[in-house]
């Protein structure tokens, strides 16, 4: 029978908790007396995850499917390529640290069968964390919704549930550089939140670091805003401006007969004013036309090495 839902957990090295993860989320699923399934997709680890989610399957093979990748391709490409392997009508997405707790689920899906299309678990209180990493989160937040065409409900990870309908109009956005939670704002449907409080990690260490959150917030940005290309034309437009009123003010001091401020210092200080805002336009522009050269070559977004578990046992190279 297919699964009425499907639990798509990307793992990135964490034979810590691993098999706590599958444990408390077959807890979870068996009380709802629904055909389940749990999506595990290793995203290149280079611990002993791999061998545990075999373990898994072989322990559980009628509810667990795992995804063995290539190669590590990054957290949002494992979302895709579980949302795009789910069978469920209804699709939750969670990480596998449990710092968001699989038992939120039935809220997610009590929702759900209220009519909601797209259930976002927003984080009322998060445990354990730095003020580094709360004020670094709020500020990626306030920055992709004032420089992006979607609006992102602030606090909602990636931990949701999709209806079936909307995650096939998901399914058909296939850029490379991926920002999964706007894109499922960009999609629409009828969303809603539902309040949970986000836990510390038990075991292991964060996948997002600061260098992390901030690629992902240049991806966010590029993908669905062009602010940036806006921003470099204002900017070349109040350069040019405040050249051109320079060099009038002092043509008028040198007509007058009156000594212009000049000098190797003014000059220098001028060209590489000129020339920094120069290479920042040019960087900019470079981002995007990076980007339009990732989607025109249409390399697959991730590679599968081996599926255990789902429909029927497979090993592919691409989807």
């Amino acid at each position: 029978m297919p699964p009425r839902f499907s639990v798509v957990a990307p793992v990135y090295n964490e034979e810590e908790l691993v098999q706590a993860f599958y444990q408390r989320v077959r807890d979870v699923m068996e009380g709802l007396g629904e055909p389940w399934e749990l999506v595990l997709i290793n995203d290149g680890c280079h611990d002993r995850s791999p061998a545990l989610m075999d373990e898994i399957h072989e322990q559980d093979p009628e509810h667990v499917v795992v995804i063995h990748f290539s190669r590590n391709f990054g957290h949002q490409l494992a979302i895709t390529a579980g949302m795009d392997y789910a069978r469920g009508d209804a699709v939750v997405v969670i990480d596998s640290d449990l710092q968001d707790p699989p038992e939120v689920i039935p809220d997610l899906i009590a929702k759900w069968r209220e009519g909601y299309e797209v259930v976002y678990a927003v984080r009322s209180e998060r445990e354990g964390e730095t003020w580094f990493k709360l004020f670094t989160a709020d500020l990626f937040y306030r920055l992709i919704q004032s420089l992006t065409a979607v609006q992102i409900p602030m606090e909602a990870g990636d931990f949701r549930l999709v209806d079936r309908g909307a995650l096939e109009a998901l399914k058909r956005m296939r850029e490379q550089h991926r920002f999964v939670r706007a894109m499922v704002s960009w999609v629409g449907f009828r969303q809603i939140g539902v309040p949970y409080k986000r836990f510390a990690r038990t075991a292991g260490e964060s996948k997002y670091p600061f260098r992390k959150m901030f690629k992902l917030a240049l991806d966010a940005i590029t993908g669905f805003s062009m602010f940036p290309l806006k921003l470099a034309l204002w900017g070349g437009a109040i350069a040019t401006a405040l050249g051109g009123l320079l060099a009038l003010g002092l043509l008028i001091l040198r007509l007058s007969g009156q000594t212009p401020l000049a000098g190797q210092g003014l000059t220098a200080g001028l060209v590489l004013f000129l020339g920094g805002a120069q290479l920042l336009s040019v960087g900019i522009l470079g981002e995007y036309v990076g980007r339009i050269y990732d989607e025109v070559r249409r390399r697959p977004l991730y590679l599968v090495r081996e599926v255990r578990g789902g429909a029927v046992d497979e090993t592919t190279q691409e989807l």
